[in-house]
């Protein structure tokens, strides 16, 4: 891995699971990691109940906005992390991928999103401590 392992999250709306992720990657890593997300259909928007659950976290992404992965974001990944985009997320050759089964948070309330978010926080907090303790 490069001096600074590169993280990329991605899901299908990037507006949920991805976000919280890299999200949580990005306090946990502490400026240790860099950190992408995307989505292969970005919605328009966040989901609300994803921003309301983050916020009790005391993470505010409101001024995230959901976006379609790059090539150059897959190229230059570490780690790929998936999360329920099945065929539509890409594959390269050469990069660590990890696919999390998660409940997608569409049309969730906030009380259903609680227990995704805290799922996924125990996974990049496993994940970011790993990459971090890995040789370079």
């Amino acid at each position: 891995m490069a001096s600074q392992p590169k993280l990329l999250f991605l899901c299908v709306h990037n507006a949920g699971r991805s976000q919280m992720a890299a999200s949580f990657a990005r306090r946990i890593g502490a400026g240790r990691v860099t950190v992408l997300s995307g989505g292969s259909e970005p919605a328009e928007a966040l989901n609300p109940a994803v921003v309301a659950a983050m916020a009790e976290r005391g993470i505010d992404i409101r001024a995230e906005v959901p976006r379609r992965w790059a090539d150059d974001d897959v190229r230059a990944a570490d780690v790929v992390v998936t999360m329920g985009c099945g065929d539509a997320c890409p594959f390269y050759p050469g990069r660590r991928y990890e696919d999390w089964e998660l409940d997608d948070p569409a049309g969730q309330p906030v009380e259903s999103v609680r227990r995704i978010r805290d799922d996924i926080e125990s996974r990049v907090r496993n994940l970011v401590n790993e990459v971090l303790e890995a040789p370079t």
